[in-house]
């Protein structure tokens, strides 16, 4: 073989594998899905100071038929009381609240400033603050006969409302339905749960998410099981939650 026709095959061996590598489709990394994060609740308005639950709920409930976003909380001096709303201005919380004085369906009432809550402060002193606070507050519904006046057990509205209720408290405006709570979220393994996220079961007939319950952490959760029954403390790894867990969610 002379050197000429030796070195035509190394031109057109070149040639071929550049060619190649330049139809060699470009390798594309799937992109990460977003995180999804809750907004910070706005002002909101607090009423109500009673010793018996039952006040409590139908105040909620007729606060509910305002259409007004209610519901009820144990606080630390054993009382019940109520808050509802998310306003973007502290004007506009007391707007409201003064309507509702002079309808006659609220007297006595208090505005909660954002920048008191949990969520808030957790933008000073870190994350910890906010899931220790989620956990401490759902923990003080343990024992409570939560429930929503009204509404669909098919719905969940006893464990996505106690669920609401408890990162409302913190300053996050969780959505009401148990659904919604689930698509808000951003997905996380159950391996991967932290204190304070969302865990979220099929309890009623289908695979369709239907009951959820606040993480504690170790394998632990908090929960309304259903109507007439109280607030309490379950492990993921009983059977019958196990055979129906459909997913962890976070928010933070």
């Amino acid at each position: 073989m002379s050197i000429l026709t030796f070195t035509r095959m190394l031109i057109l061996a070149a040639a071929f594998l550049m060619t190649g590598c330049a139809t060699r489709p470009p390798v594309v990394s799937k992109p990460e899905p977003p995180e999804k994060k809750l907004a910070l609740l706005g002002y909101s308005v607090q009423v109500g100071a009673f010793a018996n639950a039952e006040n409590a709920v139908r105040l909620a409930e007729l606060l509910e038929s305002q259409g007004l976003n209610a519901y009820y909380f144990l606080d630390k001096e054993g009382l019940y009381k109520v808050r509802f709303g998310d306003f973007p201005s502290r004007e506009e919380a007391l707007d409201r609240a003064d309507r509702l004085v002079r309808a006659g369906i609220i007297d006595v009432f208090y505005i909660v400033n954002p920048e008191d809550s949990a969520a808030a402060r957790a933008r000073i002193y870190g994350e910890s603050v906010l899931r220790n606070g989620i956990v401490e507050t759902a923990e003080g519904f343990v024992g409570l006969p939560y429930r929503w006046g009204g509404s669909s057990a098919e719905e969940g509205f006893d464990c996505s409302g106690l669920a609401m209720a408890v990162y409302q408290l913190n300053g996050l405006n969780l959505p009401r339905r148990s659904r919604d709570q689930f698509q808000a979220g951003t997905a996380v393994p159950r391996e991967g749960l932290g204190r304070g996220d969302l865990v979220f079961f099929a309890i009623s007939r289908g695979p369709k998410v239907s009951h959820v319950g606040i993480y504690m952490g170790d394998g632990r959760f908090v929960h309304s099981p259903g109507r007439g029954k109280v607030v309490r403390v379950d492990s993921l790894s009983d059977r019958y939650y196990d055979a129906r867990f459909r997913g962890g969610r976070t928010y933070l």
